[in-house]
Order: structure tokens, then sequence, then C-alpha cells
């Protein structure tokens, strides 16, 4: 069995607002075994939202729309789910008194355009929503000679989150058949989507019951392996063999076969080591002592560190000597290993990261173009320096800068 959710709402088209409810759906979903081969999104409009249904409705056995079930002029979920199926509405009356009380004790009068919210398709079962005024429905529908299961939900995700979980999840375990889904998340530090996919496509393609998913993003390209069978442990034995097969295949480049983050497996080593960290960034601008402090437990190993991005304050925080700022530049690899070396020894840490670069869009040259950063890593015995050319905007340069330098703690100490 496979899934189809659709967002509906105008607003969910715009740049303001974005569907997230989904995102929680599918996590459950998978917990049954179904995946999610497809997402909508629909703006309030009758023709195309009958239209997104009949799609759905040819590609997926189970379609969960997700909004317009309001009382207003643009809430046409129901009438467009009926015209789809070929099903009647009717108005339910216990719909029509509950919604009576509860605007009555509320001390609000109840307008007509109400009674919308009590229009129910033939032969669904409604699902009483506590938190809001809508109710859900719920049906076993014909369409095209296959059986499928229709959901309508509110939209509002205090009224969606919790009538899914409670009341949909309940009604799916009881019709889909017993199906386990398992996954495994392999992540790769440093190396280019186009390189993983070259080393690890001809490893993953002849496992053709497991859905191989390559994700890049800051310097880490995740491998995403899922699988299904009638058992968890079958499921789970897929996922494991072929991840085995890529670790042999990548080695110390993976960084992560448990979903860990990059900034969780530096802490991990540097508290394995009894290692402590100080840094000194330049053109990140603190994102690294963020993102190492972004772990619960992390003041076991970080000591702190200073943003020194004037050359003044590279010097007095840093005790960056001001000459070899002015023979080489701010950006350079001299520079790097004396923030390195500097921050180390104020901060009496273990290993001392330095990080000096020129993010952009402006201040890049010929021979130091916007990308350029050097990353330096200092020990007391030895300084090791990295100079990577990054592609990008602003945001990008210095997140890929970060990764890099976490990448060089964790190898560091492996």
């Amino acid at each position: 069995m496979n899934a189809e959710i659709i967002a509906i709402g105008s607003e969910l088209l715009t740049p303001f607002r974005q569907d997230t409810n989904s995102l929680h759906l599918t996590g459950k979903l998978n917990q049954l075994g179904i995946p999610v081969d497809f997402k909508t999104v629909v703006g309030d409009r009758c023709s195309n939202l009958v239209s997104a249904a009949r799609v759905a409705l040819s590609r997926a056995d189970i379609v969960v729309f997700m909004g317009g079930l309001g009382p207003t002029e643009d809430d046409l979920t129901r009438e467009a789910v009926a015209e789809a199926l070929g099903l009647e509405l009717h108005r339910d009356p216990e719909i029509i008194a509950w919604l009576r009380k509860r605007f009555a004790s509320r001390g609000f009068p109840m307008s007509d355009n109400n009674l919308r919210q009590a229009d129910v398709i033939a032969g669904a079962e409604v699902i009483k929503n506590p938190r809001g005024s809508a109710p859900g429905q719920f049906l076993q529908a014909e369409f095209n000679r296959s059986q499928k299961i229709v959901m309508l939900l509110p939209g509002p995700p205090h009224e969606i989150l919790p009538m899914f979980d409670e009341e949909c999840m309940v009604r799916l375990r009881k019709l889909v058949p017993v199906c386990h889904m398992a996954n495994r998340v392999l992540k790769v530090a440093m190396i280019g989507e186009s390189e993983v996919d070259r080393r690890a496509a001809p490893i993953y393609t002849p496992h053709t019951d497991i859905q191989t998913t390559i994700l890049a993003h800051g310097g880490e390209v995740q491998l995403h392996l899922r699988a299904q069978a009638e058992a968890l442990e079958e499921a789970q034995k897929k996922v494991d063999t072929l991840a085995s097969q890529l670790e042999d295949e990548f080695e110390d480049f993976i960084f992560s076969a448990q979903g860990e983050t990059l900034e969780q497996i530096a802490g991990y080593y540097l508290q394995m080591r009894g290692a402590s960290l100080a840094v000194a960034e330049s053109c990140t601008g603190g994102m690294l002592a963020q993102r190492i402090t972004s772990v619960s437990g992390s003041s076991r190993y970080f000591l702190g560190g200073a943003v020194v991005y004037d050359n003044s304050i590279k010097s007095l925080l840093a005790d960056v000597p001001p000459l070899l700022i002015a023979e080489h530049g701010a950006v350079s690899r001299p520079v790097a290993c004396a923030l390195a070396e500097g921050i180390r020894n104020r901060c009496k840490a273990s290993l001392g990261i330095g990080i000096t670069g020129v993010a952009g869009p402006t201040g890049g040259t010929e021979e130091k173009p916007v990308g350029l950063v050097f990353h330096a890593l200092a020990d007391g015995n030895d300084t090791q320096v990295v100079e990577r050319r990054f592609p990008g905007d602003r945001e990008r340069i210095r997140y890929w800068a970060t990764t890099q330098a976490l990448d060089m703690v964790r190898r560091k100490l492996m």
C-alpha cells in the first residue's frame, strides 16, 4: 500500500506559509509500513481540488486531505472530494447540534455558514474534533474499481495532529496489512554528492528491494536507506546489509551510521579522548561555536572561544602577531595557524581551531576569491591546515567552513 497527502489552502502557495503537518503524518504512516509516494499542495479552487483528488485516488491506496473543512466559502474540500468520488453530501443533524452547543458554551452566536461543517460524504465516519469546530471524516470508497481509504482532516496543527494520532491511526491499524519499514541513514563528510553517487551506485542499485535516496547539504551527503517487509527484523536486515557494504566503500568518510550529526560525533570523540576544544572564528562569525553548543552536554569538552572579525581583535583575543597579518593578510594559512594556536593557549584547551576566509558576496580578490577559507587545528605539537574554496552564497560558505572544521576534529581524534 502507498499513500498521498494533499495539503489544501491558497496560503500554502505563497512565500508566507508552508505545510508542516505532512511531516508528522508521513512519520506515522511509515510506522505502519506505508510509504508516502506523493505530497501535493492545492489552492482553494474547487476545480483544481477535484482534479488533484482524482489524480491522487488513481495512484494511491490511502489519500489524506488536510485543510479546507472550515465554514467559509473557500473551504471546499468536502465538496471536491465528494465530486471526485461520485458520492453525495448530507448534512448531519448531530454535528449541527454539537456546533450550536459549542458556540453557545462560548457565548457566541452561530452564523449559518457554520452549517457547512456538518456536510458529510456518504458512507464516511465522522471524527469528532474537540479542539476545533470542523470534524474530520474517514471513509473507505471505491474509485476506478479499487478500494481506497480516504481521510478529510482539519488544517490547524493543534487539531490535525492529535486527531490523526488518536483516531486515524487506530482505524488504519485495523485496515492495512501488517508491514514494517526499516530505515538507516549514513552520513558522509566533505565529499561531493556526485562523487558519493559514483562510488555508491554500483553498490546500492542491485538492491532493488531497498529505496536509496541521496541528499546533500553544507559539506555533508546523506544516504537514506529504506526497506519494507512483513517482519521488522527482515526489513532491518536488508538495510543493515546494504549499509555495511557502503561503510566498507567509504570507510572513514562516513561519520555517522545511525543518524547522528557531525557536531554530536565530534563531541563523542572529544569526550572519549578526554579532550577539550576552543575556537577562534573570523568569517564564520560564531557559527562553529553555535553548532558545537547545540549539543546537550557540550560543556564537558567545549571551553569557549572568540569571534575575531577585526584584525585588532585577532591579536587581542587570539595573540595573532600584527606583523603576521600585515605580511600575509588576514585570510591566509599563517593567520589561520596563529588563530588556532593562540586560542588553544589562551583557553588552555587540548585542541584549538582557527577559521579565516572570504564569505562574500563582497571582499574577494583575484588572489583571494569569495569562498576561500583556511581552517587550522592545533594540538600543541602540530598544526594542521586545510585550504578550501567553497561555492555558493555567504551562508552556504560559512556553513561549509564549520563542517570542514568539525570534520577535522573528528578525524584528529579517531
